[in-house]
């Protein structure tokens, strides 16, 4: 009988460790066969070329998932920020007329407004996150499109910077801010004490109210942050397509971004962060939806695989009980 239960519980620890290495480790793997197989199937995969149009067009949802990182790290979730996207593109031409800084500067600011709501409304008014964004989310989108009269706008005379184009040593200008972003988060998570307090607000709220932490000025400064990062994810997708477009800048970016943080590591429950994770995540999508695109597959068939691959990495998170 003893040794019937010691074999299930050494069968039950060995199936939680592979679990625990699957979660942690997932999604690395899963990169490296995607790249394994376009090596060996995929035409023209291994240029310079193809490396800098998949970096490019993944950079914009990587920016927006280090803020959804921050704010699923406090145990909430934004759905806004494709919706903030969305304003920010329609609050840039708008601007531009006084020059290319105001114009961002102002559509950086419509963006920390949007997290200032949507935090304001989770942390003061104690709005669950889904619905205070979900909120945002369907307002900011009619919002945007008001503001820009319902009209896509052609900005390619009055920016000076085509992100789509420039490239610093090599590298496109928009890869080169998607990098500089994820450092700076990864640092303010790691080695501020603002970090180390949205993770303690994460992992167990009521103890950090207990030992005196500003848990509210923490939820709305990790909001505000998001709607930054979701707004400067505006201004490249805009500059990228040259033109000013909120009725399709930021559409389901929220559903991309939720997925790179979750496949990535960072527990919906809170309390972790993880930063490189998040980045893999973000790869892995892309991956995904260019090897099936390259194979003359629907771009449907990547959002089913999307959805399977959430399911999935959500199931190797929970608790076993």
């Amino acid at each position: 009988m003893n040794a019937s239960f010691t074999a299930s519980g050494a069968a039950n620890g060995a199936f939680t460790a592979h679990r625990a290495w699957l979660r942690d480790n997932g999604v690395y793997l899963a990169i490296a066969l995607l790249v394994l197989y376009n090596l060996l199937f995929t035409d023209n995969f291994a240029t310079v070329a193809n490396l800098n149009t998949q970096l490019t067009q993944v950079a914009p949802i990587l920016i927006v998932a280090l803020g959804m990182a921050l704010v699923i790290g406090t145990e909430g979730v934004d759905l806004s920020v494709g919706s903030v996207m969305a304003i920010a593109a329609a609050v840039l031409p708008l601007y531009l007329g006084y020059g290319l800084v105001p114009a961002i500067a102002i559509a950086l600011l419509g963006g920390a407004l949007c997290g200032l709501f949507s935090g304001t409304l989770v942390a003061v008014v104690g709005i669950q996150p889904i619905v205070a964004t979900l909120a945002l989310l369907v307002g900011g989108r009619g919002l945007a499109l008001v503001l820009a009269h319902g009209q896509l706008k052609d900005i390619r005379n009055r920016t000076l910077l085509d992100l789509g184009a420039d490239k610093i040593l090599g590298v496109p200008i928009v890869v080169v801010i998607a990098a500089a972003l994820t450092v700076l988060v990864a640092l303010l998570v790691r080695y501020t004490t603002f970090g180390r307090q949205l993770v303690a607000v994460g992992g167990n709220r009521a103890a950090s109210v207990l030992a005196g932490l500003p848990v509210r000025r923490v939820l709305i400064v990790t909001y505000v942050i998001s709607g930054v990062l979701a707004a400067i994810a505006g201004i490249v997708a805009t500059a990228r397509l040259t033109a000013s477009d909120p009725s399709a800048i930021g559409q389901l970016y929220e559903l991309s971004a939720i997925t790179a943080v979750v496949v990535g590591g960072t527990p919906l429950s809170g309390g972790k962060v993880r930063i490189l994770g998040t980045v893999a995540g973000a790869l892995l999508m892309q991956l995904i939806s260019a090897t099936l695109i390259k194979n003359d597959l629907p771009s449907s068939i990547a959002q089913m695989v999307q959805a399977a691959i959430i399911v999935g990495a959500v199931y190797l998170q929970r608790r076993r009980r």
